[in-house]
Formats: C-alpha cells, sequence, structure tokens
C-alpha cells in the first residue's frame, strides 16, 4: 500500500437507492484531495457493490451500468408455487454483473492489484448456536487475504437481501446480507491502525407505508371463484391480513421479517456510530487527563524531582491498556442521507421499472449532500 494512502472510506447498505446516493457521494470525492488518499473502503450489502467499483477506481462503470440496471435484473420475483421452496425472489444481481460489467472473478482478481484494499462483512449463518466466537455471526473478507473465489462470492453474500432471497455459500460459510450484524462497518475502520482520517457514507432509510392493494388486488381476483371452499378459505385469509394492515400490524410473515430486518439494520447503523463517537470522546478525554496530571506532578514534585514524576505519569499513560485504540482521535467525516422525495421503489414488485431521471436525481442527491459536508470538513 501506498504510504500516502491514509484515509479509510465507509459504505453502508440500502439498496438500490444507497448505491445511487453512494454513486453520487464517490464523483464528488473522485474531486476532492481525499481520493488519491483512500487506502482501504469498508462495505456492506450495498457498499459492497459500490466498493468494489470505488477501489478498482471504476466508478464511471458503475455509473453505466446502475442507469440501465431494473429491478426484475436484481431481484426477480418467484413463481407462488417457488416461495416456500426458493425464497420470495431469484438473485439475479450477479448474473447482471457479470453480462453488463464483468465476471466476478475477474473484478476480485483485478482487486486483488488494487492500491486499494476492501473489506466487506457478511452475515454468518452457517449455525445460529449462541457460541463464544469473536466473530459473533459476522465474517469479514479483505480483497488482499481472502481467496479470490471467497472474496467474489462474499460481495455477492453481502448484498443478498435475506428478505427476498436464499443466502450465498462463501467457502465454509453459508453467508447472507451483512447488514444484519454491521450495515455501516465503521468500526472495522476504527480498528486500523493505519488509518489516520475517515470518510463514510451512511444511507438513512425512510420506508413508505405498506398498503394492501396487493391483498386487495388478490382478494377480488379470487371472488368470482368464491364457490369453491378452498378459495373461501383464502379469501377469508385475505381479509384476516388486510384487516391486520389496517391496524398498523404485519399483514403476513414475510412483512414481519422485513420489518424485524430493518429494526435490526437501524439498530446496528446508530450504535456503530455511537461507539465510534464514544471512543473519540474517551480518547479526547484521557488525553486532557493526562495533561491535567503531568502538571499537577510537575507542581507538586520536590524541586529536581520535578522532571522525574512528570516522566512517570506519562509512562504510566502510555502502558495504560483498553480496549480500543487510545493514542489517536480520528478526524472524521460521515454524509448522512435519504434519496428524498425521488426514491426508488424498494419492493422489488412484479412490473416495477426505475425510471432514469429518478436515478439520476438520486446520484445527484448524493454529490450535493458529499459538496455540502465537504465545504464543513476542515
Amino acid at each position: 500500500m501506498v504510504k500516502d494512502r491514509d484515509v479509510a472510506l465507509v459504505l453502508s447498505g440500502g439498496g438500490m437507492n444507497a448505491v445511487l446516493l453512494e454513486l453520487g457521494f464517490l464523483k464528488r470525492l473522485q474531486e476532492s484531495p481525499l481520493w488519491p488518499r483512500i487506502g482501504w473502503i469498508y462495505g456492506t450489502s450495498a457498499g459492497a457493490l459500490t466498493g468494489v467499483m470505488a477501489a478498482l477506481d471504476r466508478v464511471d462503470d458503475l455509473e453505466e451500468f446502475c442507469l440501465s440496471l431494473q429491478p426484475d435484473e436484481t431481484f426477480r420475483p418467484h413463481r407462488l408455487w417457488q416461495l416456500p421452496f426458493a425464497g420470495l425472489h431469484d438473485y439475479a444481481l450477479p448474473a447482471t454483473i457479470s453480462e453488463r460489467i464483468e465476471p466476478a472473478e475477474q473484478l476480485v482478481a483485478a482487486l486483488h492489484e488494487s492500491p486499494v484494499e476492501l473489506f466487506v462483512c457478511v452475515t454468518d449463518v452457517t449455525t445460529t448456536e449462541d457460541s463464544e466466537a469473536d466473530h459473533a455471526f459476522e465474517q469479514v473478507y479483505s480483497s488482499r487475504t481472502s481467496d479470490p473465489l471467497e472474496m467474489g462470492a462474499a460481495v455477492l453474500a453481502s448484498a443478498a437481501i435475506s428478505a427476498l432471497v436464499l443466502p450465498v455459500r462463501v467457502g465454509e460459510v453459508i453467508g447472507t446480507d451483512g447488514g444484519w450484524v454491521r450495515n455501516f462497518p465503521l468500526g472495522h475502520a476504527y480498528d486500523n491502525p493505519a488509518v489516520h482520517e475517515i470518510v463514510g457514507f451512511r444511507y438513512i432509510s425512510r420506508h413508505p407505508k405498506v398498503g394492501g392493494e396487493n391483498l386487495s388486488r388478490l382478494r377480488r381476483r379470487l371472488e368470482p371463484f368464491r364457490a369453491v371452499p378452498p378459495v373461501r378459505a383464502i379469501i377469508g385469509e385475505l381479509q384476516e391480513a388486510e384487516a391486520r394492515q389496517e391496524r398498523g400490524e404485519p399483514a403476513h410473515l414475510a412483512e414481519m421479517i422485513v420489518r424485524l430486518m430493518r429494526i435490526s439494520i437501524a439498530r446496528n447503523t446508530a450504535l456503530e456510530e455511537r461507539y465510534a463517537a464514544e471512543r473519540d470522546a474517551s480518547v479526547q478525554e484521557m488525553d486532557s487527563l493526562r495533561h491535567d496530571m503531568v502538571e499537577i506532578a510537575r507542581r507538586h514534585a520536590p524541586p529536581g524531582r520535578k522532571r522525574h514524576a512528570a516522566a512517570a505519569v506519562e509512562a504510566r499513560f502510555a502502558t495504560a491498556s483498553f480496549p480500543f485504540r487510545h493514542n489517536r482521535a480520528l478526524p472524521t467525516m460521515i454524509v448522512r442521507g435519504d434519496a428524498g422525495e425521488h426514491t426508488l421503489d424498494p419492493s422489488f414488485k412484479t412490473g416495477l421499472s426505475w425510471a432514469l431521471e429518478t436515478k439520476h436525481a438520486i446520484i445527484e442527491r448524493g454529490y450535493r449532500l458529499t459538496d455540502e459536508a465537504l465545504s464543513r470538513h476542515p
């Protein structure tokens, strides 16, 4: 790694809206003095995908890919009879990336030679037993040290939205959406002793209220066949589901899983930022305490012993051990944003399309939010 590369880039998950916002974020960073200093990228889910292209300095290729991408080329809804066996959707994105950009193995091979090291976070569902494993159901893969085949699979596993598709095998690990355990891997950047500054984008999710149109539409289609007992029973179930939705309750199990996923992601993202802020506050407070203790030692030590007393205090602080790096507070710039009024529908329902002008608007929003943050950044 080039020694002048001392900045870590952190990219969160958040689906297609996050990819487009992060694209605008990256386009603005390319114009700043920070871009050539980036030595590490930490990404989860959408951030893992954008992280690959950022580490390869192929942001323009990412933009071209995103502008042509449509929902059924990412997560394609399955037929009704497949749902209990194959999940709600087919994971079409890997094939689309292979066709439009490059096969995953070629991208990973290029990553290995890049001056920027990429880390991706994957949720490990190989076992659900409560153990004392250090990884706590999280696996982190590096473009420098991981097996290339596993690294390629890890990127795709990190972006495999669990509420939609089945998990992906990454070597011996059964992996899925990294957002469950670490949607915004800020802590990993803090733990890297070579990092001197952190820049990140955190997607803020604004999920629209779920309507009952699909349930109502299906019920109306079944109404002409009400005389058939099994159909009548299904209509009754749909009516109960519509009533639950009217009360603000999950209409069905799939919606409950989606709600739990959103809660998990929102909580671990907020905790990630909180812990980082608390680390920096602790480092700064400890440095202030060290300074005060050295001055007190000098002031109260006998003549001729002042320098020795100050040195003893300094030595004691130098040997102090904490569960985080305590010898520096990191300058950090986190850009936070949602897609605003131009948000893309995140549901991946049948017949959905993403308008080109909407995509351009979200990219521009990411660019503008980053420009405003850079103007405030020292």
